[in-house]
């Protein structure tokens, strides 16, 4: 028994059901959390990569693109639901707690969908903002917040779990009036950016005591991607909000 107990531990893929992170050895712990930030920040170079990529192919035709994605509420509706759809399946994946193989698709699919999302707002905000000043400045704001709300759960060390219910609520009011925004065709203005940005720092407030408290052993994948999808949705909102300033 004690055995096939090692032998998982050997795996640095495999979940055990019964051995949470905050119940783990002390080496074990630290190399989860060691893991899940370095997998979060090869999902950020990951992204940055991308993105580089496509604008240098796309070119001039960046601004085309995000025409053509966001141009109309039946193509914004396109591309924000099967943002949805694939984010879903890419959450799935990450989180198998046997297959390496599928934890790795899942992340890196997830990754390949925020860029595809992000690609429209770059662009228009390299146009409004006469360059990439405003994306840098946007992307200094997101990293300062996330360290502050990182560093403040691990001085603390304290469980954050209680907001999954306030969290899932104000996730389905935002999404419904997302939807409704964007099939009416009305902005929503300065307020609801500073409330989603709200939303986002409790959501990364959530994940990073879950980090400390919830994850097993080996969920360093899927923990990374629940922190990215945090991370990113922030900065998306928090450079909507720059933009708005312009």
């Amino acid at each position: 028994m004690q055995n096939n107990r090692n032998q998982s531990f050997d795996n640095d893929f495999y979940a055990p059901t019964d051995i949470f992170a905050a119940a783990a050895a002390a080496d074990e712990r630290a190399g989860f959390i060691t893991k899940t930030y370095l997998y979060l920040l090869g999902a950020i170079a990951a992204l940055i990569g991308i993105e580089t990529c496509l604008f240098i192919m796309l070119g001039d035709n960046v601004m085309g693109v995000a025409r053509v994605m966001m141009g109309s509420p039946v193509s914004w509706l396109i591309v924000f639901g099967g943002f949805i759809l694939v984010s879903g399946v890419a959450n799935t994946w990450a989180s198998n707690a046997t297959s390496s193989a599928m934890q790795h698709a899942g992340l890196g699919l997830y990754v390949v969908a925020m860029s595809v999302l992000l690609l429209p707002l770059l662009g228009i905000a390299q146009e409004v903002g006469g360059g990439t000043q405003i994306i840098v400045s946007a992307a200094t704001a997101t990293a300062g917040l996330f360290a502050m709300l990182t560093i403040a759960v691990f001085v603390t060390r304290k469980d954050f779990s209680f907001l999954r219910s306030m969290l899932t609520f104000g996730s389905l009011a935002a999404l419904g009036l997302i939807l409704t925004a964007i099939i009416f065709q009305f902005s929503l203005g300065p307020i609801f950016m500073y409330a989603m940005i709200a939303l986002m720092c409790g959501y990364i407030l959530f994940y990073t005591s879950n980090v400390l408290h919830h994850y097993r052993i080996g969920q360093h994948v899927a923990a990374a991607l629940a922190l990215f999808a945090s991370v990113m949705t922030l900065f998306w909102y928090i450079l909507q909000l720059f933009m708005s300033r312009e």
